[in-house]
């Protein structure tokens, strides 16, 4: 596990020898002369050769120069209503590259590193192979191990009967055209599209058209605001992706939107919310050095597109300044517990817990339904095995086979985290976090009385476990404790202590609880288990909002426009707000009035009132909330256990007499004990830092560095 902290010059100089950082002032005594870059925040952290810009001239002086590398450019430089200067440096060589800004015998620099636009920037090494699948897009077709294709710019319009229609040439106006409005005036719906690779990935970009877009003079058909979308599941990787989390999107474009994604922002092509990190990172840099500064970035997506939302938030933020998750997950860890639970339900109840009847299966399972384990056992199961969700891209004849080819391509979804978890050198596989040791499964429903003692000793004698290849097998699951180690530590199980706390959040909860297979994955807890991760760093989660509402297109419409205007007021509140309180306390004391827990009775019917855990008011008696398979094992609503810290096997805890049999067979269940989730779980700790760097692979710059 090596990594580097980039969030401070202070985290960076405790774990390392420096990185590059922003450069220091030379300027003369009086007003500073400042240097910055707009496109990446970080300009540590540049990439593909040119970045965005700002130099603030000390007040009123003479002409400002700026140079790259020696190099006058300074006719890149626009001057801004601000009285700053705005410009587009590029010709950038990967590595080191120092920029200088100087007026009346002022001057100041800043060194930036610039990063190949095929990546890594901090990801650390690229998966290999990986399949391209840029023709998927309308892109030339494209080689290994970059996928790189040159770009494309299309044009759509927005027909009045409500349809996206291509469009050949951008300055016309169709009879059919459609209006959008942008700041309260009405520009022609005509859509630009821009397809190509960052960071191996296909990337989209989409916004109104208005003209060439530039960096140094705004677009007024584009709202100052950007969209970024994020694609739901989660797999191993190994290939481009065919899919992003969608750009041409009428909720976004008709209000004057940007909208931007790319491949390896839908977790199902890459299951790591750091390599997500990363793409979105470069896209939205590369989006800013086309089209300009932006007002705010906010996330949206469901599912897997929740997870990546969360996850950048906590462990980069700055990336999106708001998010909007849909159907939340708080991290890929965190699910993989209850999932591969119900494979092993499911295998118990089709074999020597058929007896059970429906209401003990889902007392069992804890979810609303047992559909949900089902669900979760068809879809989502296979992602523990070694070859059972290859996507099809990934030709059969390279995937692993332990006796033909041994060192075939994995498609276990901890593939993507092979950086950050490591690599067990007996198997080959990815240090798995996984782990059923000591857990008590149907233990409420022993002690609500829904099972019998006989049951619950036999279910848990018989449930058996899975292997480092997702084979079950009559031994429990074991989590390889290097593996728990990097988790906590890396943030890839998310604490909601870091860049979360200080993150405004509408969480897009529609219910899906029995919404039948497939969708039934989504169920409600999982909104409240970030919550209380939330409550229990910060003491509070009033950054947080949780609406509910029906699994309708007209209430999913009526939540979608709203949260997105919500959460963009609550954003430009906090722009405004300059007082001297720190960043968390300006999104506390931001939030809209009118926005806070609640849920849509009907599309024009929403209520607001606190939502709590068990379900209560009007609210929960419309959305109810159960569990899963973990929580009705004794596990806290947190759900961040990986591993359990065990207790001695005590008789005495059961509401139950448990026959001489049952007791042996229990013991033998549990030799070591059971969960004692009073206690943190092994390896459990608090996260290291937030922009954690494994190397860039190229240029050196970002290099990784060993915990202390």
């Amino acid at each position: 596990m090596a990594h580097r902290a980039l969030r401070s010059a202070a985290v960076v100089a405790a774990l390392a020898a420096p990185v590059l950082l922003a450069g220091t002032a030379a300027a003369a005594p009086g007003r500073a002369l400042t240097i910055e870059t707009v496109s990446n925040p970080r300009p540590e952290l540049v990439s593909g050769g040119q970045v965005l810009v700002k130099v603030v001239p000390p007040g009123r002086t003479g002409r400002v120069t700026v140079s790259a590398n020696g190099h006058d450019v300074t006719s890149s430089f626009r001057a801004q209503p601000d009285g700053s200067l705005l410009g587009l440096v590029t010709g950038l060589r990967d590595g080191v590259n120092d920029l200088r800004a100087a007026t009346a015998g002022r001057r100041t620099d800043l060194r930036v590193a610039n990063h190949p636009g095929t990546g890594p920037v901090f990801s650390g090494s690229q998966q290999l192979p990986f399949y391209c699948e840029t023709t998927a897009f309308g892109l030339p077709a494209a080689v290994q191990p970059f996928c790189s294709a040159p770009t494309q710019v299309s044009y759509q319009y927005r027909t009045t009967a409500g349809a996206f229609a291509p469009l050949a040439d951008p300055a016309s106006r169709p009879a059919d055209l459609a209006t959008a409005m942008v700041g309260g005036h009405a520009v022609p719906y005509v859509v630009r599209v821009e397809r190509g690779t960052i960071d191996r990935a296909v990337y989209e970009i989409a916004a109104l058209y208005a003209g060439a877009p530039s960096p140094v003079t705004p677009d007024p058909s584009w709202n100052g605001r950007l969209v970024y979308t994020f694609g739901g599941g989660c797999n191993a990787g190994y290939h481009q992706g065919s899919s992003t989390g969608g750009v041409v999107n009428d909720l976004f474009l008709a209000r004057g939107y940007a909208v931007a994604s790319s491949t390896l922002n839908v977790l199902d092509n890459n299951c790591s919310p750091i390599i997500s990190a990363e793409a979105a990172m470069m896209v939205k840099e590369h989006f800013i050095e086309t089209y300009g500064p932006v007002a705010h970035t906010i996330g949206w997506g469901g599912s897997g597109g929740a997870i990546q939302q969360y996850d950048i938030a906590e462990n980069y933020p700055g990336i999106v300044d708001g998010i909007i998750p849909g159907v939340s997950f708080p991290d890929p860890l965190s699910v993989g517990g209850p999932v591969s639970d119900c494979r092993l339900l499911d295998r118990y109840f089709a074999g020597p817990g058929a007896s059970f009847t429906p209401a003990q299966k889902q007392a069992v399972a804890g979810f609303p339904s047992y559909d949900s384990c089902t669900s979760w056992d068809a879809t989502f199961a296979s992602r523990a095995t070694a070859t059972g969700s290859c996507n099809a891209a990934i030709p059969v004849a390279a995937r692993w086979d332990p006796v033909t080819n041994p060192h075939g391509v994995k498609c276990n979804s901890n593939e993507q985290l092979a950086n950050q978890l490591g690599r067990d050198p007996r198997t080959g596989f990815v240090r798995s976090t996984l782990d059923t040791t000591g857990v008590q499964y149907g233990l409420a429903a022993l002690r609500a009385g829904t099972i019998t003692a006989a049951q619950f000793a036999d279910l848990n004698a018989t449930i058996g476990g899975l292997d480092h290849t997702g084979t079950p097998v009559p031994q429990r699951t074991a989590a390889d404790p290097k593996a728990l180690e990097a988790a906590y530590a890396d943030g890839i199980l998310n604490s909601a202590s870091q860049g979360l706390p200080e993150t405004p959040i509408i969480d897009q909860r529609t219910d899906l609880d029995f919404a039948g297979p497939g969708n039934d994955i989504h169920t409600t807890e999982w909104s409240y288990v970030l919550r209380q991760r939330l409550l229990r760093a910060t003491g509070t989660a009033g950054n947080q909002v949780i609406i509910e509402n029906h699994a309708t297109a007209a209430e999913a419409a009526a939540a979608s426009g709203y949260e997105l205007d919500a959460m963009d007021r609550w954003l430009s509140a906090i722009d405004a707000d300059r007082s001297h309180r720190g960043h968390r306390q300006k999104v506390l004391a931001n939030r809209p009035a009118d926005l806070g827990d609640g849920c849509y009775l009907s599309p024009s019917s929403r209520i607001t009132e606190d939502l709590t855990y068990p379900a209560s008011g009007r609210c929960g008696a419309q959305y109810p909330v159960a569990g899963n398979t973990r929580t009705v094992a004794g596990e806290g609503l947190a759900l961040d256990v990986l591993k359990c810290r065990l207790k001695p096997l005590d008789f005495r805890d059961y509401p139950v007499t448990f026959t001489a049999a049952d007791r042996h067979r229990l013991r033998a269940a549990f030799p070591g004990g059971v969960c004692d989730y009073r206690r943190p779980g092994v390896g459990q700790r608090a996260p290291i830092g937030t922009w954690l760097s494994y190397g860039d692979e190229r240029t050196g710059t970002t290099p990784p560095a060993k915990l202390p």
